[in-house]
């Protein structure tokens, strides 16, 4: 598959290596973690970020949990991997993907006979594979909807760096840029810039031309036609259609509304949480003051404070259409949500 080289994580015999997404665009560094206590630390950090990408780390996670449980007590592992299991749950709190694979990697283990890595690993990247496979069906199927278009904005980072490769939203990009869509924009995506430092850096490494602009320029830039879609991912679905995406999602929603430009989300079905409702009961992680404060505010002293959601929800009403490895929902709702859970 072309136009499609980067890869955050990969499988090594000593452990997992994890791009260090912090440090990018200017260095390309990979670091080895060999306990399931690195994984979990690799994802708080922000080393590895994006809804899929968190799950498919924290299966290989699992993975180095049982080598050790295991060469410590072949006979209790099974009991002594919960508290990994639960350290890794703890890592992040908004990407539903986390929790799938933890439930699907734990319903793995009762069938482990000896050692319990072999089929773990092979569980892992099954996961893996799968996500991949499941990103180019969703670049295709999103990219068809954008036949005529001239221009798509994307926000955040969604591509291979955010997956296991090829990408949601941006591998609707792809697949657009492919069959002929070149107006590409993408947001800065404050405070963490994973638009500035990610996107347009994955961009260029697989040679896709694009445009990056500050936030607080999206509204203008849909006011002047350039663009006619706009493409996000998601890190958590509820069952209604409500949507937890980076914040300034739900801002852009609002302002695509207004200016008649179309709203897609792009996330695998393992990002819908069936158990929640609607998007009033996803918890919506905060992360520390120091992220926004520059250190003349952050001195003890100072009268100024922070607020740092990292994720915000868009309802439903706002979204135009809802792009799965099993199909497109438009217009979501309840109702229409719910031919995804049966096609399952």
């Amino acid at each position: 598959m072309s136009n499609d080289t980067v890869r955050a994580l990969q499988w090594s015999e000593r452990g997992l290596r994890v791009l260090d997404q912090r440090r990018l665009p200017s260095v390309v560094e990979y670091e080895t973690f060999d306990s399931a206590q690195g994984v979990a630390e690799a994802i708080f950090s922000m080393r590895v970020r994006g809804a899929p990408a968190i799950g498919i780390a924290a299966a290989y996670g699992v993975v180095l949990a049982a080598r050790q449980r295991y060469r410590e007590n072949p006979d209790n592992w099974r009991e002594a991997i919960e508290a990994d299991l639960a350290k890794l749950a703890s890592s992040r709190p908004t990407a539903v993907n986390l929790f799938w694979a933890l439930d699907r990697m734990r319903s793995e283990i009762g069938a482990v006979e000896g050692d319990p890595e072999p089929h773990l690993l092979q569980a892992a990247r099954t996961i893996h594979d799968q996500d991949i496979a499941a990103n180019r069906t969703m670049g295709d199927l999103g990219a068809s909807l954008l036949v005529g278009a001239s221009g798509v904005l994307t926000h955040c980072n969604t591509g291979s760096l955010a997956t296991g490769g090829y990408g949601t939203a941006l591998g609707v990009v792809r697949s657009a840029y492919r069959q002929g869509v070149t107006n590409i924009f993408a947001t800065e995506t404050r405070p963490w810039l994973q638009g500035a430092r990610l996107t347009v850096w994955e961009l260029e490494q697989d040679g896709i031309p694009a445009t990056l602009i500050a936030d607080s320029a999206a509204a203008y830039l849909m006011k002047s036609d350039a663009i006619q879609w706009i493409a996000v991912g998601a890190d958590r679905i509820a069952a209604n259609g409500d949507t937890a995406n980076k914040i300034g999602t739900y801002a852009l929603a609002v302002a695509a509304r207004h200016h008649g430009v179309k709203f897609m989300v792009v996330a695998p079905t393992s990002t819908i949480d069936w158990r929640t409702e609607s998007g009033e009961s996803i918890r919506i992680e905060e992360r520390a003051q120091s992220e926004l404060l520059n250190e003349y505010f952050a001195r003890p002293s100072s009268v100024i404070k922070a607020w740092n959601p990292v994720f915000d929800v868009t309802p439903a009403e706002l979204i135009d259409c809802i792009v799965t490895e099993r199909g497109i929902v438009r217009n979501p709702n309840r109702q229409a949500m719910k031919v995804l859970a049966d096609a399952g």
